[in-house]
């Protein structure tokens, strides 16, 4: 399997790994069939991820597309964070090959997870609902 540079350099040395104490949203999706497994951190203040942090359980192209996530969406108003699909992440990753695109989704739905969670803390239930909605599909989050 051949990745691309960015793949390697982001699975060799992580960005934002680790957990935030008192997050203000967590999200764990999983993937039983390959056994990655993300869990997403993210601090928020008035609507914008201030810091962001995960830990991920998997292979190497799912270290790299969560760290790319991360950085993809810190400092960010979670109007845009909610843009993020795993399509630019695998774009900002310079490519996946196909069996490693799971990863990709994996790290998508662990954004919207985490502010889905965030959204619920702050009654938004109705909005935390619509973003796990299309997570039936791709048996990530177990929703």
């Amino acid at each position: 399997m051949v990745y691309s540079e960015k793949v390697m350099e982001h699975f060799a040395s992580p960005h934002n790994v680790g957990e935030i104490e008192n997050a203000d949203g967590v999200g764990e999706v999983g993937n039983a069939k390959c056994g990655d497994i993300m869990k997403m951190y993210l601090k928020i203040d008035n609507d914008i991820v201030t810091d962001v942090k995960f830990k991920t359980f998997g292979c190497g192209a799912a270290i790299a597309t969560s760290s790319i996530a991360t950085d993809m969406i810190k400092g960010k108003p979670l109007s845009d964070v909610l843009q993020l699909t795993n399509k630019a992440v695998v774009e900002a990753l310079d490519g996946l090959p196909a069996v490693k695109l799971h990863c990709s989704v994996l790290a998508e739905q662990a954004v919207k997870a985490a502010v889905a969670d965030y959204y619920k803390k702050h009654g938004r239930e109705a909005e935390a609902e619509a973003l796990l909605a299309g997570c039936d599909d791709c048996e990530c989050c177990g929703q």
